[in-house]
């Protein structure tokens, strides 16, 4: 009897003591205590999980900031101003391509043959975005740019051990190599301006775009004096692709990303297609495709069949391409005073107006004039054509997306726009046709923009839009 009063007394925290030296009665009752001491913090503990994981989904996650410069932003801008630069400036080098291949190269095929090369480059430029946007959004920016670097490589080198008269080696190479080295970052390129600009947005995508335009400007000189000089045509292309090559690794160590990867989240495509600005816009684009580049890729044609001194055809290309410049970074500074979608139909009206004025040329001065004029307005409205994209999304992370599946759709029907206009050339080189064709569908594409404009604007205030 004197030790129990002992164990319970002294004993209760002693490691030492043995429990069965207690009665059973008395061990039942401390071995039940003590279990409902533990669902008792058990159910404690979960109780707080269940409020800290309520609370955390109650609170709204914070809303994305945009540094709208320094050193971080524009070194990204630069990177993806060389890509545009090596990559799409070397599509819209085209047509000095299309003059060597028609008259010396390729002869033994007609301008709509030739003009597949051209198609090609293009659908793949704009319909690769439709997933090149997205994998953008998830983050794979990076292996996007490398594989670019690898394709844009391989197809100018291969183009560079080709035969003359060797249609389907120059096929692959020129149009299907470097098409799909194009689309795979053309539209990561300028989607990737969103990550650090939201207010500067359009003036970014701006600069970025003029890489094409400067790309377009020095390729065509360069390439025109290799082709009819003593270097000649493949180790013109080779020396290209030495610098492409170059550039291109200066943009992948450069060029980073900065929005976190969205993984699996997914976006309510199919509601994209109800709303009609940005159904107008993919009308839009499809007719822009159908006839933008015509006077880009035929300008130098155009003019050497029409008599042209060759010292003055052989830059027109680039003339055009310059003026381009200027036409792809002014309305950055407009739309902060006229909206985005005011001056994209501003643009998109001009450049189908001044097609139709490619009829009246036949000399040297008004080829010239053509092509400052023409560069700057189709420079402006292909620029404003993403801008305009980026407005109607609801959040940065559908920005890559939408303009993947814009410029998917729109490279489809642009896949034939180049074929085309070199059927209705055909080999005597009937000029108006052409011309009609495309001014048509340019104005069609001002006219589908000026109505996404319209719905775009329903019940706002602002006339900025």
């Amino acid at each position: 009897m004197d030790r129990h009063p002992t164990i319970f007394n002294n004993g209760i925290n002693d490691p030492s003591l043995d429990i069965d030296m207690m009665p059973s009665s008395e061990t039942a009752t401390i071995n039940t205590t003590g279990q409902e001491k533990e669902k008792m913090e058990e159910v404690s503990v979960n109780r707080v999980k269940d409020e800290e994981a309520a609370q955390t989904a109650s609170t709204p996650p914070l809303p994305l900031t945009f540094p709208e410069g320094g050193f971080d932003a524009w070194k990204t801008v630069f990177g993806a101003w060389l890509i545009q630069y090596t990559c799409f400036g070397y599509i819209n080098t085209f047509g000095t391509f299309e003059d060597y291949y028609v008259r010396q190269y390729l002869t033994n095929y007609t301008p709509s043959d030739i003009g597949w090369i051209g198609g090609i480059q293009i659908f793949l430029t704009f319909s690769t975005g439709a997933f090149s946007g997205v994998l953008l959004d998830k983050g794979y920016f990076t292996y996007l740019l490398a594989a670019t670097l690898i394709l844009n490589s391989l197809g100018l080198f291969m183009l560079s051990i080709t035969h003359e008269n060797s249609y389907y080696q120059v096929f692959l190479s020129h149009g299907v190599t470097l098409g799909l080295a194009t689309g795979l970052t053309w539209v990561p390129s300028l989607g990737i301006a969103g990550h650090y600009f939201q207010r500067r947005r359009a003036l970014a995508v701006g600069i970025v775009a003029s890489g094409a335009a400067l790309g377009a400007v020095i390729n065509p000189i360069m390439l025109n004096r290799f082709f009819t000089g003593s270097v000649g045509f493949h180790n013109g292309v080779r020396i290209s692709a030495g610098i492409n090559t170059f550039l291109l690794i200066i943009a992948l160590l450069i060029t980073r990303t900065r929005l976190p990867p969205k993984g699996l989240q997914r976006f309510p495509i199919g509601q994209w297609f109800k709303e009609p600005p940005y159904v107008c816009l993919l009308i839009s684009v499809v007719f822009l495709l159908f006839g933008l580049f015509y006077p880009v890729f035929n300008v130098q044609l155009n003019a050497i069949t029409h008599g042209v001194d060759r010292n003055v055809a052989l830059y027109t290309t680039s003339i055009l391409n310059a003026a381009s410049l200027f036409g792809r970074i002014t309305p950055g500074f407009l739309v902060p005073i006229t909206g985005t979608l005011n001056i994209g139909v501003f643009f998109m009206t001009c450049t189908g107006a001044l097609v139709f004025c490619l009829l009246a040329v036949k000399d040297a001065a008004g080829t010239i004039v053509f092509s400052i004029f023409y560069g700057f307005f189709s420079g402006a409205a292909i620029t404003m054509a993403p801008a305009s994209v980026a407005l109607l999304a609801k959040s940065p992370a559908e920005i890559g997306t939408r303009m993947g599946i814009f410029f998917g759709i729109g490279g489809l029907i642009g896949l034939f726009a180049t074929p085309i206009s070199g059927a209705l050339l055909t080999n005597t080189y009937i000029w108006v046709r052409p011309d009609v064709f495309a001014g048509v569908t340019l104005l069609a594409g001002a006219a589908s923009y000026t109505m996404a404009r319209y719905f775009y604007g329903r019940g706002k205030v602002s006339y900025r839009l």
